[in-house]
């Protein structure tokens, strides 16, 4: 005997079956619901860290997904190509007040690593991309460092008030704004080569500011084979407005005969620092007898006369000999109007037979001069900081000695603290263009991407 539904069965079979796929519809794929595909973009897709570090640079994740908040799309990292640089559960992200997303990485080992992030926004649907990550490895004193990217090559520095400081390298012409407290990138940044006439680094080494003028000059040496380069036979100067986060630098003057001017004066005096024996075509610039130029500040109370302070030659040229300073009396002139230079008696320093690294002082006319070797090394030779009240004959004293057990040398003292205060502080940049940061035999200066190029910068607490 045949069984047939009733026709109140049927209708409510057909209602079943019609909620049923109600529900199969509205959990459907996105292509079934009509959903667009969602997209990720990095703010950066090159990362640098280093272990233990306080403070690493962070990459912004922009995550969307069309009629969809930003807020509601999940963000996660699937893996890494070598945990034991960084783990997935490494990575932490915090959303911004736009929804996108902030990403930094904890260290776990020095290397390299590939991070492979996935956003699924509604229906499902997802989108990938990938972080290269870059660690370096521990350094001393952690927690009062920071990390100053986009240049691993960093020479002079001055403060820009406001927590920003403006840095030099000398591997380009470029100057580069950075907030002092934290690591990453510059916040602005200048090319001066076309306003310099040149097409290779003025290899600047040096920087001195009187007011809103910052005077800046190259090392006037030869390059390391000891050859001449006319690019680093300049001295130059910019005009800095505003502060902090809003400088802005204008340039002003260039001077660019003042390595012939030197080499003029020092044989009109009994050739009494060699000068040009030290310039000579194959004389590396770097050696006890050499002709490099790394420090520059202005005389106590002086907003014309300038102190060149020299990396080499040692005076005598000898193991323990003494640091030069040449004053050059008529600095705003040479510059401002490419007047002749005068140049005043040249000051000796016992530094311990270390050289000029650096030169800076406070609006007290106290300084410190970042002492190390004349020579082009690991950067493992002793560094040390000298306080000095800009008077001829009036000998520097020893305030510490600096470590030299990580990669990079000292380069760059970026302001003077009051030193008449008990725990002053100050904070020191290195070039760390010959380290290899991250353990592939790779030096800083020839790393592929800038964000994995980088200078250290360290406070220090005087005794």
């Amino acid at each position: 005997m045949t069984v047939r539904p009733s026709p109140a069965r049927r209708t409510g079979a057909a209602a079943l079956l019609v909620a049923a796929l109600l529900v199969a519809a509205l959990g459907a794929p996105a292509h079934a619901a009509g959903y667009a595909d969602p997209t990720i973009a990095l703010s950066a897709s090159h990362l640098s860290g280093a272990v233990g570090a306080y403070g690493d640079p962070s990459v912004t994740v922009d995550v969307e997904q069309a009629g969809i908040p930003a807020g509601l799309l999940r963000l996660r990292v699937l893996t890494s190509s070598n945990p034991a640089v960084a783990g997935v559960g490494d990575v932490r992200q915090e959303r911004t007040r736009t929804g996108d997303r902030s990403l930094t990485v904890r260290a776990r080992g020095r290397g390299y690593t590939d991070l492979t992030l996935e956003v699924t926004g509604r229906g499902g649907k997802t989108a990938r991309a990938t972080l290269s990550y870059a660690a370096s490895a521990r350094v001393a004193g952690a927690p009062a460092t920071r990390y100053l990217t986009g240049s691993s090559d960093a020479s002079a520095a001055v403060d820009a008030g406001g927590g920003h400081v403006l840095v030099a390298d000398d591997e380009t012409n470029v100057l580069r704004l950075y907030d002092r407290s934290r690591s990453g990138a510059p916040v602005k940044s200048w090319d001066l080569g076309p306003a310099l006439g040149r097409t290779k680094e003025a290899d600047i080494e040096a920087a001195a500011r009187v007011g809103d003028t910052v005077y800046w000059t190259g090392s006037l040496g030869n390059n390391k084979d000891g050859t001449y380069e006319a690019e680093r036979n300049t001295v130059f100067s910019t005009r800095i407005t505003g502060s902090g986060a809003a400088t802005e630098i204008a340039f002003g003057g260039a001077y660019k005969g003042l390595r012939e001017d030197l080499i003029a004066w020092d044989a009109a005096h009994g050739d009494r620092f060699g000068f040009a024996a030290g310039t000579a075509n194959g004389r590396v610039p770097k050696g006890i007898d050499g002709f490099d130029v790394e420090g520059l500040e202005f005389a106590p109370g002086s907003t014309t006369t300038a102190y060149l302070g020299f990396r080499a030659p040692l005076a005598p040229a000898a193991p323990g000999g003494k640091a030069l300073v040449v004053p050059v009396v008529n600095m705003d002139r040479v510059v401002a109007a490419g007047d002749g230079p005068v140049f005043g008696e040249p000051i000796g320093m016992d530094l311990g037979g270390l050289a000029v690294r650096d030169l800076r002082k406070n609006a007290a006319d106290q300084y410190l001069i970042l002492a190390g070797s004349f020579a082009a090394d690991d950067n493992s030779d002793p560094y040390a900081l000298y306080q000095w009240d800009g008077v001829a004959g009036h000998a520097p004293q020893k305030r510490a000695d600096l470590p030299t057990a990580d990669s990079g040398g000292w380069e760059a003292v970026v302001d003077v603290p009051d030193l008449r205060v008990r725990g002053a502080r100050v904070q020191l940049i290195t070039d760390s263009g010959a380290a290899d940061l991250y353990g592939d035999g790779t030096e800083a200066k020839d790393l592929a991407h800038p964000e994995w190029k980088k200078a250290r910068a360290a406070w220090f607490t005087l005794a």
